[in-house]
């Protein structure tokens, strides 16, 4: 047997599979399920701030009638609503601490710090082995400075940061003007993890109805390329560990990010259109690699190709096809 002990947001984890936060581990059966597939550690499905917002809104304006002259009442079914909501979520935490013994990571979907300061201590209490922030704000208004967005992210961190004991990760998107330097300064500012990178709803359109519609759902196993290079780029000079996420569908690409220098790697996509069991085939797949390599442990191939290490760095930057195109006559 040979040693797939790695580390996920500081959490010392059996293998390098960690189930990202997903419809997947809603319940108390689906987190059993994963369980006893292999998995890990298991980030449970998120709690979005935008959607607790929505319903405490139509909850209170059906109840009040939105009468401005009821303030009061306002307040009080805002805050039922909002802590409803709240409560289910850290009974799941608990139940799941008490049905399996892997880490179980709390993840919250927000773009402020107001709600989540005071339900981070709750989380916590609860049991929560870590929590996962997915912080982002989408850079669409014109009048937004670079720096105001990242400053959003850095107030985040430091109001949990000051509420908790237990570890706490980021969820970043890749959608910043100067992307190396915040996760670096993110990965040395108290954090444990930085999961490199959120995925989004994205938008189609239907050219037969005239209909914007959602577009592509789950990743694909060639989506991996630009998580790759980030995690190559950074995971050298962090101060913290530097998780892979996205387009991680088979065990070559779970290598390809342990080589990048991941500490582990999230998966969801794959166990949507595979089921849970594609995780015991990754990890059989992984041990074969290793055993064909003659390696007994994660570490001693881990971050062996990562930029710092490479012999070309500049491979990592290089954003042009320059090397397939320069000779191409027209």
């Amino acid at each position: 047997m040979k040693d797939l002990k790695t580390t996920y947001l500081g959490l010392s984890i059996k293998n390098p599979i960690v189930v990202g936060s997903s419809g997947l581990a809603s319940t108390i059966g689906g987190i059993k399920k994963l369980t006893n597939a292999g998995a890990a550690a298991i980030v449970l499905k998120s709690v979005f701030e935008e959607e607790i917002k929505a319903e405490a809104e139509q909850t209170v304006g059906q109840q009040l009638g939105m009468d401005e002259n009821n303030l009061e009442f306002y307040d009080y079914y805002d805050y039922q609503v909002k802590n409803e909501v709240l409560e289910n979520y850290v009974s799941l935490i608990r139940e799941a601490k008490e049905a399996v013994d892997i880490p179980i990571i709390a993840s919250i979907n927000c773009s402020s710090y107001s709600e989540w300061v005071s339900f981070a201590n709750k989380i916590e209490d609860a049991g929560a082995d870590a929590i996962e922030l997915n912080i982002f704000k989408l850079p669409f208004g014109i009048n937004d400075e670079a720096s105001e967005i990242e400053k959003v992210y850095f107030d985040i961190v430091r109001k949990v940061k000051e509420r908790l004991s237990i570890p706490v990760g980021i969820k970043l998107a890749p959608y910043f003007t100067n992307l190396g330097n915040v996760i670096n300064r993110l990965s040395h500012s108290g954090v444990s993890g930085l999961i490199l990178f959120n995925r989004f709803t994205s938008v189609d359109y239907d050219i037969e109805n005239d209909q914007v519609i959602t577009g592509k759902v789950y990743s694909g196993a060639d989506d991996y390329a630009n998580t790759l290079r980030w995690v190559s780029i950074s995971s050298n000079l962090a101060g913290c560990d530097i998780v892979a996420s996205g387009g991680i569908h088979d065990y070559r690409t779970l290598v390809k990010m342990l080589l990048a220098g991941a500490a582990s790697a999230e998966v969801v996509s794959a166990i949507y259109k595979e089921g849970p069991e594609v995780i015991g085939a990754m990890l059989k797949e992984l041990e074969a690699w290793m055993e064909r390599r003659n390696v007994n442990s994660i570490n001693e191939f881990k971050g062996r190709l990562c930029q710092g290490k490479a012999t070309n760095p500049e491979v990592f930057e290089r954003v042009q096809f320059m090397r397939y195109f320069s000779g191409h006559k027209h």
